[in-house]
């Protein structure tokens, strides 16, 4: 059983958005496997939050830019004695890989699945609370009593130009996350505050967390200051306070 809690907090907003997007992707499959109209409704309504993302941002430009980033930085510790080069040819490879196919694909992504009626109507009645009722949407009502077969097909099927995407995002992810090395400090009365090397591009913090602390992490600041406050869950309806503890906790500066 896990016994650290970790808060992630992005320092950029394209980090932000990729860490949303992880969120989104996860909660889409999760929802895609289970086999209920309850699920099937979750899952169409995270897809709809996944495309509203991407049309608000140039999400496969950041990605590309980022992957190849990525790609200069894993070149230049090759020759480094210390790594394990068959490893690390593997993930360059991958890095490739998923960069071909992202700059071979055309158009804005996910945008054919907005020129389906049944996806148009859907979007159009979910900011509506309860807007997409039997009554509202029969074609809805009719797709979700269909066979778990042809449901699970169409979601694969609505969800396949997103894949490249989802999984560039989890390497990114995942390299940055696993890029620094972590540092034990203690926020004294539940407050610590620090700076960074404005020299390096930080691009996320994470903080450890003994589950056995009645605290939770609150994070704030930007690229070149940061403050975390742990705070005390609120007593009835009474609101969060700063704990007045000194709190130990796992702090890693992410770079990559």
């Amino acid at each position: 059983m896990n016994t650290i809690t970790t808060y992630e907090f992005p320092l950029n907003e394209r980090i932000r958005v990729f860490i949303r997007l992880e969120q989104l992707f996860q909660q889409f499959k999760h929802f895609s496997d289970g086999n209920t109209v309850a699920d099937k409704r979750a899952a169409i309504s995270v897809l709809l939050d996944i495309m509203s993302i991407f049309r608000r941002n140039d999400l496969k430009s950041e990605i590309l830019k980022e992957l190849d980033r990525n790609a200069k930085t894993l070149n230049r510790i090759a020759d480094n004695e210390s790594v394990d080069s068959e490893k690390l040819q593997n993930i360059l490879t991958e890095l490739a890989t998923i960069s071909k196919k992202l700059y071979a694909s055309t158009g804005k992504v996910g945008i054919h699945i907005m020129e389906s009626d049944l996806f148009q109507s859907i979007a159009q009645r979910s900011s509506i609370p309860g807007g997409t009722c039997s009554f509202d949407l029969p074609e809805y009502h009719f797709w979700l009593e269909q066979d778990e077969i042809v449901r699970k097909k169409d979601l694969e099927l609505w969800s396949a130009p997103f894949e490249d995407i989802r999984t560039s995002i989890n390497l990114i992810l995942s390299f940055i996350r696993n890029s620094n090395k972590s540092t034990e400090e203690i926020a004294t009365a539940g407050f610590y505050q620090f700076s960074l090397d404005r020299s390096q591009p930080f691009q996320m913090l994470k903080i450890g967390v003994d589950n056995a602390l009645p605290c939770f992490a609150e994070i704030s600041g930007g690229k070149h200051r940061c403050s975390i406050r742990f705070m005390e869950p609120p007593d009835g309806d009474k609101r969060p306070t700063q704990s007045t503890d000194d709190i130990p906790f796992v702090l890693t500066c992410c770079l990559f």
